[in-house]
């Protein structure tokens, strides 16, 4: 049986270059009218019973080929469970091999969130008891920019993911923090504040399988000043949203390639910045750190100086155009070093651990911001 490998599924994303022997060679693809690449995500038939290696051959040329030391690939044969494979970068080429035991299997840079996936998301917490779904608008594609509001609060806070599609820890991140705004543990919190949350910003990216912008090659993360109908509808409808209720608190929830840790940045350099917004800031990732293993505040971005906020990012442009406590939140595709897990890595369960962790340390602390 001859060796398939395929990547034209939701979020799929590989171009085989050669296959000789028990070795595939491959290349990622370029975002749609965009230079950017790293995301990969494909599927493998037909070598069961084989070890083959796997050679992504232009990560060299990779958005942040910084990233590669150090990382392991994710591969799965249920597309449930994503384990470490030992991985390799030496030359420019990402490296790998795997022993197949099974029929297919599926390799990604990181455990998948898929459009259906976020599809079966949004349903079953538009059910939920206390939850609105709105439609905000849709994307360049026509899909949908979907909002769930929960909670009735005076503070707004605003929970939104995935600008960039390549990133899905962003996605699992939201799955565990709608579990926990919609059971019982939610309560005070959704007493102090009403909680708007968009889970998916850049759906086309996440179905064409981009790594770091929409349908138009345009980085979402850089369209908060002025955002627009032709190139980043996404961010204009929600940004719309936001002007409309207001933002006291909001997470931007991200993933890294190169730092292995969780960390959060914030609005340091925006031109309206006091010692008191930072020191709110600073608080939650404080109270953060000593509520879970999972986070640390020593790694991380270097700060922006005074006046000098790039203020088309969505962060600096809420903490400057609300007042507002705003978070980026950033998550490995590598691990958390400070307490490694060596068969999984960074893994969606832990992204959802630290969802509710996000959540619960904002509810200790709401009614100071």
């Amino acid at each position: 049986m001859s060796i398939s490998v395929n990547a034209a599924f939701d979020g799929g994303n590989i171009r085989v270059v050669g296959i000789e022997g028990d070795r595939i060679d491959l290349e990622i693809v370029k975002d749609r009218q965009s230079d950017f690449y790293q995301w990969f995500h494909f599927r493998v038939a037909g070598a069961a019973g084989r070890t083959l290696t796997f050679r992504i051959l232009n990560a060299a040329g990779s958005a942040y080929p910084r990233g590669w030391p150090g990382y392991s690939t994710r591969a799965s044969t249920d597309r449930e469970t994503w384990r470490l494979a030992e991985t390799r970068y030496e030359g420019g080429v990402l490296e790998w091999r795997w022993t197949f035991a099974t029929p297919l299997a599926w390799f990604a840079y990181f455990a998948p969130y898929s459009m259906e996936r976020h599809a079966a998301l949004v349903a079953h917490t538009a059910l939920a008891a206390g939850v609105a779904h709105r439609e905000l608008g849709r994307s360049l594609d026509g899909q949908a920019i979907d909002y769930l509001r929960l909670g009735a609060g005076p503070k707004q806070v605003w929970l939104y993911g995935r600008q960039h599609p390549g990133e899905p820890m962003a996605e699992w991140w939201m799955e565990g923090a709608l579990e926990w705004l919609t059971s019982a543990a939610a309560a005070p919190l959704l007493a102090a504040a009403t909680v708007h949350v968009v889970p998916n910003m850049n759906p086309d990216g996440t179905r064409r399988g981009h790594l770091r912008t929409n349908a138009a090659g345009v980085n979402l993360n850089r369209e908060w000043h002025a955002p627009s109908a032709e190139r980043s509808p996404e961010v204009l409808c929600v940004r719309d949203a936001m002007d409309a209720t207001g933002v006291d608190f909001a997470i931007d929830v991200h993933g890294d390639e190169a730092i292995p840790a969780n960390f959060i940045a914030g609005y340091e350099g925006i031109p309206s910045w006091s010692e008191d917004h930072g020191a709110k800031f600073y608080a939650f990732g404080h109270r953060l750190a000593a509520h879970t293993p999972d986070f640390q505040t020593e790694r991380g971005y270097e700060k922006a100086s005074a006046g000098n906020a790039n203020l088309s990012m969505s962060t600096n442009q809420l903490a400057e155009r609300f007042g507002a406590v705003s978070v980026t939140l950033e998550m490995p595709f590598k691990d958390h070093d400070l307490n490694p897990d060596p068969d999984h890595g960074w893994s969606p369960e832990r992204c959802k651990r630290l969802g509710v962790a996000c959540l619960e340390t904002l509810a200790g602390m709401i009614d100071e911001i």
